[in-house]
C-alpha cells in the first residue's frame, strides 16, 4: 500500500442544530435563493479538493445525512461538544491520512474558493501547522479574537465567551475557516483541553498548540465584504439572501438578461436564462427553471421547476414542472400545475388551468377552464367554461381530443372520452361517450349529429334557403 498523503481532506462543520433559528429543521438546511446553505459550502470545497467533502453531523441533525447522501461522507459527532470535538470525530470516520485538513462551517454559504485556494497556498508556502482566515470586523460581538504578538504573529484565538475586557476590544476576528497539516492535526487534535467556562472542546486552541511545537501559524486578512460571515437567526439569513440574490441577478444581467427592477426580481441559484429573456418586476424563478431566448416573464409571474422555450410571454401566471415550447402566450392568471406540456404557438388566457396534460401546437384555451389529464390536438379551441371531468371519486381518467376540434363554451367533457379530428360541441353541453371526427355533440346529455354545412350567402331577396334545421339552443 502506498504511504503518498491522499488529497485535501474537507472538513465541514454541520452538527449544531442552531438553537437561535428556533427552528426544528437543522441551521444548515435553511435555504439561500432556493438552495440549503450547505450546499454552497460544499460547492466551494469541491472546487478546491479532489475528494468528497467530509460533513459532521450530530444525532439532532440527521437530516443533513440524508439530503446530501450523493454529495458528501459523513462522520457522526454524538455530542455538540464543540468544534474540535467535530474535527477529531472527523478524522476518525477517515481511515486514510490525508496530507492536508481544509475546516469550513456549513453556515458559511457564502465563502468563496479563491479565497480558500489562497489559504492553502500560504500554508504551503510557510509549511505552516495552521492557516486561518482573519477579518478585520466592524461588529465582532459574539466571534473569536485574533490575539497577535508585538511582531504580528498570530498567538492565539480567544473565544468571546472567554476573552478579557481587553481582549474584547479587538476586532480582529477568526473566520472559521482553517488549513491544516495534516500529520499535526491527527497528532494534536486530542490535546484540545475543554474550556474552563463552557466545557467545549474549540478547535482554535490549536492554534496555542503549534506555537509550542514550534510550528508556524500564519493567517489570511480578508475585507469584510461579508462572504465570510456565518448565520445564526434569520434576520442574518434574509441579509445573506439579499446579498447572494444581488450577485446571482448580476451575473444574468452581464450576460444579457433584462431585469426592469433587479431589487423585485428573484431568482434561484439553480434557474438558467437565455440572452435577451425579460423580467419585469416581482417575478419569482424557482428550482431546475429553464428560460430561452426572447421571452418575456410578465409582472407577478411564479416559475418553479419549469421549462420555457424562445420568444414566450407569460404574464401574472403559475407555472409548476411544466414545459412551453416556443412562441407560447401564457396570462394573465393562467395556472400550468405539473406534467403539463404545452406546444408552439398555443395560447392560454384569463384564468386557464391545465394539469397533466398535453396541449398541441396552435390550441386556444382562452378563458376559464380546466383541462387535467387530457392531450388536445392541434389547433383545437377550447371556449369558456370548458371543464375535463377527470376524477370520479375513486380514480383519474383521461380525455382524449384530436385536431382542429371546436369546443363550445360551458362543455363538460366526462372522461373517460374521445372527441375525434373536427369534432365540435356546443355551448353547455356534457359529453359523456365519445365522438366520433367531424360529429357534433350538442345537450345534456350530448347527442350526436352531423354539423349543418355553412349556409351560403344572403341575396337579394332574403336570405339563402339551405334546408338546414334551425339552430338547437
Amino acid at each position: 500500500m502506498s504511504n503518498t498523503p491522499d488529497p485535501i481532506l474537507t472538513v465541514i462543520l454541520a452538527a449544531g442544530l442552531g438553537t437561535r433559528m428556533k427552528s426544528r429543521k437543522p441551521k444548515v438546511l435553511h435555504e439561500l435563493c432556493g438552495r440549503p446553505m450547505l450546499g454552497y459550502v460544499l460547492d466551494a470545497a469541491r472546487q478546491v479538493g479532489a475528494r468528497r467533502p467530509l460533513v459532521v453531523y450530530s444525532p439532532a441533525t440527521e437530516e443533513v445525512m440524508a439530503r446530501f447522501a450523493d454529495q458528501a461522507d459523513f462522520a457522526l459527532q454524538e455530542e455538540p461538544r464543540g468544534t474540535a470535538d467535530a474535527v477529531r470525530a472527523a478524522l476518525a470516520a477517515n481511515p486514510q491520512h490525508a496530507g492536508e485538513v481544509l475546516v469550513l462551517s456549513g453556515d458559511v454559504p457564502l465563502v468563496q474558493p479563491d479565497v480558500l485556494s489562497e489559504l492553502i497556498d500560504l500554508r504551503r508556502a510557510r509549511n505552516a501547522a495552521i492557516a486561518l482566515v482573519a477579518v478585520h470586523a466592524a461588529q465582532p460581538e459574539g466571534l473569536g479574537r485574533v490575539v497577535r504578538g508585538d511582531g504580528g504573529q498570530v498567538l492565539r484565538i480567544v473565544e468571546q465567551k472567554d476573552a478579557t475586557p481587553d481582549e474584547l476590544r479587538i476586532e480582529e476576528i477568526n473566520a472559521g475557516v482553517y488549513a491544516f497539516d495534516g500529520a499535526w492535526l491527527r497528532s494534536r487534535v486530542g490535546s484540545v483541553k475543554p474550556s474552563a467556562v463552557t466545557g467545549e472542546f474549540y478547535l482554535p486552541v490549536l492554534v496555542a498548540l503549534a506555537r509550542e511545537d514550534r510550528r508556524a501559524v500564519v493567517s489570511l486578512v480578508v475585507e469584510d465584504d461579508g462572504t465570510l460571515a456565518g448565520i445564526n437567526d434569520r434576520v442574518q439569513l434574509a441579509q445573506a439572501e439579499a446579498d447572494l440574490r444581488l450577485a446571482i441577478n448580476e451575473r444574468h444581467m452581464l450576460a444579457g438578461v433584462t431585469m426592469v427592477d433587479p431589487s423585485r426580481t428573484y431568482v434561484d441559484s439553480t434557474v438558467e436564462l437565455a440572452p435577451d429573456v425579460e423580467l419585469e418586476p416581482d417575478v419569482v424563478l424557482r428550482g431546475m427553471t429553464r428560460i430561452g431566448e426572447g421571452t418575456r416573464i410578465g409582472a407577478g409571474s411564479q416559475i418553479i421547476d419549469s421549462v420555457i422555450g424562445r420568444d414566450c410571454v407569460v404574464w401574472a401566471s403559475v407555472l409548476e414542472s411544466s414545459e412551453v415550447e416556443d412562441e407560447v402566450q401564457i396570462g394573465p392568471f393562467s395556472h400550468l400545475r405539473p406534467k403539463s406540456s404545452i406546444g408552439r404557438k398555443a395560447k392560454l388566457g384569463n384564468f386557464a388551468e391545465v394539469k397533466a396534460s398535453r396541449l398541441e401546437p396552435g390550441v386556444q384555451q382562452h378563458h376559464f377552464s380546466y383541462i387535467g389529464d387530457a392531450e388536445l390536438g392541434e389547433r383545437t379551441n377550447v371556449g369558456a367554461g370548458t371543464i375535463t371531468c377527470n376524477y370520479d371519486g375513486v380514480r383519474k381518467h383521461k380525455t382524449k381530443i384530436g385536431k382542429g376540434v371546436f369546443i363550445g363554451s360551458d362543455t363538460m367533457l366526462v372522461a373517460p372520452v374521445e372527441l375525434g379530428d373536427g369534432a365540435r360541441t356546443g355551448a353547455g353541453s356534457v359529453v359523456t361517450r365519445s365522438v366520433p371526427a367531424g360529429m357534433l355533440a350538442l345537450g345534456v346529455p350530448a347527442r350526436l349529429r352531423k354539423p349543418r354545412p355553412p349556409a351560403e350567402p344572403a341575396t337579394p331577396d332574403g336570405p339563402a334557403d339551405t334546408g338546414a334545421e334551425p339552430p338547437t339552443r
